[in-house]
């Protein structure tokens, strides 16, 4: 099990000590002295904000790399339990809430190990079966009527992301070499802009559907991970693997599997659009995972006009 926006390097901001082997043993010892004794393995991730660690066979520690992240930690430990028995597939079972120790600052979390890989665009063994998975996962997210739910992180009006997206264009236009045609993702965001806005009420979302958050084996989705981004809002929000991952005939499965509107469709692709076109500028040297798929997404949604 990976984390999707999570890595495994080196905590990189002043303050904490850095997050390795050392620390995460422990502080297991310390808080789990059950688990003490246990092999613990750093975790290769592509993402950004966890470091991960095999904590033996069966289970993962998880610790916030900078204080951003720190939040996430209670929001999954609550409401993971809560969200399992509402949703198709496997999600993180928590098993332990770690807090601050050994001058790490800030909450962590121990999680049952879930097996499987990471699907890849490009890649997939069974698309047309994993966009029903995917579908299904999505819809059964939209069905939980759990009250008290919090904002998801990508949840509000696709207007507040209008100013850093257009920034974000503007850097890439002082990126020829990225090949970005600025002119025409412009005018996919402006369309978004133009799109009716979501008028019901707001539905559960997973809120961060790429590709290091799914799992898969054989082809098909085996468990989602990463919901410290999850809450209610826009059911766009959700849509993202229609171009972050899944091919365009898959795609279409996608949206008739889900019955998504005309106006939620342009929206979820202006809000996948503006993802990738921030991530491509910030990551395009430190981290090529998603640097690459923020280019497939570009890719993907330009191509269909």
């Amino acid at each position: 099990m990976s984390t999707g926006h999570t890595s495994s390097t080196e905590q990189t901001h002043p303050g904490p000590p850095p997050v390795g082997d050392d620390l995460v043993r422990r502080l297991v010892a310390g808080q789990f002295p059950q688990w003490a004794g246990r092999t613990v393995e750093r975790f290769p991730s592509g993402g950004t904000v966890n470091a991960v660690f095999r904590l033996g066979d069966d289970m993962a520690v998880r610790l916030p790399r900078r204080q951003g992240g720190a939040a996430d930690v209670p929001r999954e430990q609550e409401w993971l339990p809560l969200l399992a028995p509402w949703l198709p597939t496997a999600v993180p079972g928590v098993l332990g809430a770690g807090k601050p120790a050994e001058g790490y600052p800030w909450p962590w979390s121990v999680y049952r190990w879930l097996p499987g890989r990471h699907p890849e665009a490009g890649a997939l063994e069974e698309p047309v079966l994993l966009a029903r998975d995917l579908a299904g996962f999505v819809a059964a997210m939209r069905s939980i009527t759990l009250p008290g739910a919090p904002r998801a992180h990508r949840g509000g009006p696709l207007a507040s992301l209008d100013e850093e997206t257009r920034a974000a264009i503007e850097r890439l236009r002082g990126l020829p070499e990225e090949g970005v045609d600025c002119d025409a993702a412009t005018a996919v965001w402006e369309t978004g802009l133009r799109a009716p806005a979501w008028d019901g009420p707001p539905v559960w979302l997973h809120a961060d559907l790429m590709p290091g958050n799914l799992l898969v084996a054989g082809g098909r989705l085996t468990a989602v991970i990463d919901f410290g981004c999850a809450g209610a809002g826009d059911p766009a929000c959700d849509l993202f693997p229609a171009w972050n991952l899944l091919p365009p005939g898959a795609r279409e499965v996608f949206r008739e599997a889900l019955g998504v509107d005309d106006a939620t469709w342009i929206r979820g692709r202006a809000r996948t659009l503006s993802q990738a076109l921030i991530a491509l500028p910030h990551y395009r040297t430190a981290n090529p995972a998603m640097a690459r798929n923020a280019r497939h997404v570009i890719r993907a949604v330009l191509g269909e006009r």
